[in-house]
């Protein structure tokens, strides 16, 4: 590839920042559990919003965006469009009573929400199922893709000659040197404020090169000529959604997206990373506002430039046995001596601004919902920090040990979202309905897990769509009858929970008559309409900014209009 001095310049000036911001932070970070995670719940919403996209701009997102277009063209996206229904709904519904739990993870909400040795026991599963297990999934195909970026960028040149280690994991091993440095001493603060910053550089390179790789192949038109040309899909490839019998994307998959996934994923109700930024917003407008700007950024602003190299590549590299490397590859070919080096620390800074944030959220539920609650209770701050800033070193190391054992971005992707499908419909309901316990998430776990083991066996050809509607399906129903078949939560503890979060939903109504005088504004209509213009506004800028991008302009004063 070719790094001169002031490529390394970029490169080499944003690992320092790293390490400086993490000093900064550093004496704020060890006063306690609170600033550690939360960051003393003081952060305005253009930061919190700003962190929420940037942790879900990882070294892993343009790859396989790259490779959605390449196997589905534009329309492959719907794998993750679609959580837009349920993250606009997070806007109205569940923004402000995640701030108003007061809590320091969303796990700490099980005992809040329910009652006895059920929600001991659920809490206990989820801080080492989610907080290790699965954290570790995500974390390893982020280092995965960071390794394909490398071994494309650098060859195999090594950082260190004479080190017995693949010269691709030498890189690997300095950026988690270094998020591992300023993640272990800032905690939470280190993490948005590196986030910040990695957003800007991130769109400034992907625009940057998108620009670049589009003037290549004669701009737009000469890009629509030679994408249709060359591909068996032919036009389809530029549809937004997929055709009826086109063969990119099979319409069951599509609609299990737009129909099943948003609301059976664990993350229907934001919770998770999404959620620790919400409640460490500094009141609960900060929190709506952080949720607001986390939508239009994340889905209407940001994925382009990386849809836009996506079609490119398939013009350039069009025949590419891992279409992933597609995106890396055009990096490498095409951007000039310095913007190379920004594009570069680009891709280091949203790798480790992910990173950062898994071990850190991850280690959350390890120190607070596992260790803090059945290890060792009752301990100073300062014993719980020193522990939180270990299990960021464990599971630093066990990211990297997945990463190892994985093959392939879009392929973890697609297995995280399938071996959780259903438990997001059970999440979501909690906050409407006062008569879901314990028992019916610990359901809704067990049987999505053994449901999708099943398919993995006896039909590990099925398609990705109607594996999501039968698993999803399976679950709820599996979750449902429990919830109907237990006794309903300890009447104290929902009483006390109601007063606390004040869920406005009218389905709370038995439980609102007992707790007295609450000022509970209740849910009308009025907000499921706003959550439906809601979506069609971020839909409607996401589709505007794609079909002026590709020259299509009457379509795109159309959905601008609608917007």
């Amino acid at each position: 590839m070719g790094l001169v001095f002031w490529d390394w310049l970029f490169v080499g000036g944003y690992l320092v920042f790293s390490v400086v911001v993490g000093l900064w932070f550093s004496r704020r970070a060890g006063r306690n559990v609170g600033e550690f995670f939360v960051s003393g719940r003081n952060l305005p919403w253009w930061l919190a919003g700003t962190s929420m996209v940037a942790t879900t701009f990882a070294a892993d997102t343009p790859l396989a965006i790259t490779g959605f277009v390449a196997r589905n063209g534009i329309a492959g996206n719907w794998l993750w469009w679609n959580m837009a229904i349920s993250h606009v709904l997070a806007i109205f519904f569940f923004a402000k009573l995640w701030r108003r739990a007061n809590i320091v993870t969303d796990l700490e909400l099980i005992e809040l929400r329910y009652s006895g040795k059920p929600a001991a026991v659920l809490r206990g599963f989820r801080s080492i199922w989610e907080g290790v297990f699965l954290n570790c999934i995500a974390m390893g195909w982020v280092m995965l893709a960071m390794t394909k970026i490398i071994g494309v960028l650098f060859g195999g040149a090594p950082l260190v000659t004479g080190l017995p280690v693949d010269a691709k994991w030498q890189y690997i091993l300095v950026c988690l040197f270094v998020a591992l440095t300023y993640s272990v001493l800032s905690g939470f603060w280190g993490v948005v404020v590196t986030d910040f910053v990695q957003f800007g550089m991130a769109m400034v390179g992907s625009v940057v090169l998108a620009v670049i790789a589009v003037r290549h192949v004669g701009g737009v038109a000469g890009l629509k000529a030679q994408t249709i040309g060359l591909r068996e899909m032919g036009e389809a490839v530029f549809d937004f959604t997929p055709r009826i019998g086109s063969g990119m994307m099979p319409f069951v998959t599509f609609v299990s997206f737009v129909g099943v996934f948003w609301w059976a994923s664990k993350i229907a109700d934001a919770g998770g990373y999404l959620a620790q930024r919400m409640f460490s917003a500094r009141d609960e407008k900060h929190s709506l506002l952080s949720m607001f700007w986390f939508n239009i950024a994340h889905y209407a602003l940001r994925p382009w430039p990386w849809i836009v190299v996506g079609l490119v590549s398939l013009v350039v590299y069009p025949h590419l046995s891992d279409p992933e490397l597609g995106y890396p590859r055009m990096v490498a070919d095409f951007l000039p001596v310095g913007l190379k080096g920004l594009m570069v620390a680009s891709f280091l800074a949203a790798f480790m601004s992910t990173i950062d944030t898994h071990v850190n959220w991850g280690s959350s539920y390890v120190v607070n919902d596992f260790y803090g609650r059945f290890i060792k209770r009752g301990a100073t701050d300062v014993h719980y920090v020193r522990v939180s800033r270990g299990t960021v070193v464990l599971l630093m190391v066990l990211g990297a040990v997945f990463a190892y054992l994985m093959e392939s971005v879009g392929g973890a992707w697609r297995f995280f979202y399938a071996m959780t499908m259903g438990i997001g419909g059970v999440y979501i309901a909690r906050w409407f309905w006062w008569r879901v316990n314990a028992w019916s998430e610990i359901a809704a776990w067990i049987s999505a897990g053994v449901i999708y083991a099943v398919l993995q066996v006896g039909c590990p050809n099925l398609v990705y769509g109607w594996r999501v509607i039968l698993i999803a399906g399976f679950s709820t129903a599996s979750w449902l009858g429990v919830t109907l078949l237990t006794a309903p939560v300890d009447e104290a503890r929902l009483v006390a929970f109601y007063r606390r979060v004040r869920p406005g939903s009218p389905w709370w109504k038995p439980i609102a008559t007992k707790a007295g005088t609450v000022d509970v504004p209740t849910w009308t209509w009025r907000h499921f309409a706003n959550w439906l213009v809601g979506i069609a506004l971020v839909y409607s800028v996401l589709f505007t900014i794609g079909k002026f991008i590709l020259e299509e302009y009457v379509q795109g004063v159309a959905a601008l209009s609608a917007a």
